[in-house]
């Protein structure tokens, strides 16, 4: 019995490790094949960063961005071919083309250091960012970003699973009161 017991337990605890979000590593770090915030065309590779340090001094966020307001946002060109060729970003409110509104437009220019950078404010919605690299093979890069906006999957993610962890402790100390081997062992106690 306390075998099975220490079996289910583990099983509750290794399912909420696993499928809990605050336990996995952060963004930072990661390589640049998984990182979400890199997005690939070929063999070039670029890498979107949006900064609000008003609210948050050493939050980086690549598509879900928490607050309205002003946003720093920086492409890292990861591909050194691409800091010889002009780089341009542009940001487009809305997703479709029929309500599209360019909010930013930061014309296509040489980049040797290898880092685009502006400022621009953002307000509640969907937006576009493209990110176009010039030349005799030219690049389109996009993101979609979310400003101030609810992720209800990253929502159940953060609810649900914690919660189904917390229904699966209780099944099983439910099971444990319940079995014959504590009641033998408490009245052998109280004896």
């Amino acid at each position: 019995m306390i075998k099975q017991m220490t079996r289910a337990g583990s099983m509750v605890l290794l399912l909420v490790v696993a499928l809990y979000p605050g336990a996995s590593a952060a963004h930072e770090g990661a390589d640049l094949e998984v990182d979400p915030c890199v997005h690939w065309v070929g063999e070039s590779a670029v890498h979107f960063n949006a900064y609000q340090p008003q609210y948050e001094l050493k939050a980086q966020y690549c598509t879900e961005i928490p607050k309205t307001g002003e946003t720093f946002l920086v492409v890292d060109l990861v591909d050194p071919a691409l800091r010889n060729v002009p780089v341009g970003l542009r940001i487009v409110k809305g997703i479709d083309g029929t309500e599209a509104q360019t909010v930013a437009d930061w014309r296509p220019s040489h980049h040797p250091a290898g880092v685009v950078s502006g400022e621009t404010t953002l307000d509640e919605g969907l937006y576009r960012v493209i990110i176009t690299a010039e030349g005799r093979n030219p690049l389109r890069y996009q993101y979609l970003l979310r400003v101030q906006m609810i992720d209800y999957q990253k929502l159940v993610r953060t609810v649900a699973v914690p919660l189904i962890g917390v229904l699966l402790l209780a099944l099983l100390l439910y099971k444990l009161v319940r079995s014959k081997w504590l009641r033998s062992w408490w009245a052998a106690l109280r004896s």
